[in-house]
Order: C-alpha cells, then structure tokens, then sequence
C-alpha cells in the first residue's frame, strides 16, 4: 500500500527519483501513465496496471475504447535507473503541467505525481466532498 506524499524535483531530461519505499512496492519495472479524471500522472506495479486493463476490457466497446485512448495508450513501462530515477515522457509531463518540481502522493494501490499547484487547487475545490465522506465513515 501506497502512502505519503513529499516533494521531488524534476532533472533537465525529464527523471524523477521516486521515493524508495515506493519503488520496492512497484518492482524493477513498472508503469506510468495520465492520471483517472485528473490532471496528474499515476504509477503503478505492473501487476496493477495488468488488473485495469482486464477491468476495461470487460466495459462496453465505446466506453473501454475511451478508456484505453486516455490510459494504455498513454502508459509507458519504466525501469528506474541505478540512481533510481526514471524518465517521464515529456507529453506526459505537459499533461499534468509539470515542469521542475512535482508532489509525489501515495494512493494505496497506485502513485500519483502531481504538479503541486494544480495538487492544492484541487483539494480546495474536493473540502464539501471530504467532509461528505468522513460523515459516511461514522469517524
């Protein structure tokens, strides 16, 4: 499980160290790819992202089409390097608005890297949706 979240720069070729906690989670190689309804870039084992792409494929035509268009085309497998960076293709980078610096943020069963702004942009606008969901929990 995926959990946390910290601040990493991004190099002038486009790599990210990620934590190294969540690189032993994810295995030697791994994927990445445009985050689910949000500006933001996922990560994820490879195990998981085999998981989504059974679960689309059982969807309706049009709807596992959409799907595949906006994350397995887009996914890219990565293998971090000995430093354990690994590249994140520049249109992937444009796509989350992410230039020299990112937030890393652990989402149980997957990562996502975040341009930090768009990150704090989207949390104030989701408050009424936390507060709905922590009354659900009974917390």
């Amino acid at each position: 499980m995926f959990s946390g979240m910290s601040n990493h720069s991004i190099d002038t070729k486009g790599r990210i160290i990620l934590p190294a906690k969540f690189r032993e989670e994810l295995g030697d190689t791994f994927f990445i790819a445009k985050g689910f309804g949000n500006c933001c870039i996922q990560a994820m084992s490879s195990e998981q992202f085999n998981l989504i792409c059974s679960k689309i494929l059982e969807l309706p035509a049009d709807k596992a089409m959409a799907l595949q268009y906006t994350f397995s085309a887009t996914a890219v497998e990565v293998t971090p390097n000995a430093q354990g960076r690994v590249v994140i293709p520049q249109s992937l980078r444009d796509f989350a608005q992410i230039e020299d610096n990112a937030l890393v943020i652990g989402m149980n069963n997957r990562i996502e890297i975040w341009n930090k702004q768009k990150f704090d942009d989207y949390m104030n606008i989701q408050q009424s949706n936390i507060e709905e969901a922590l009354s659900m929990l009974r917390l």
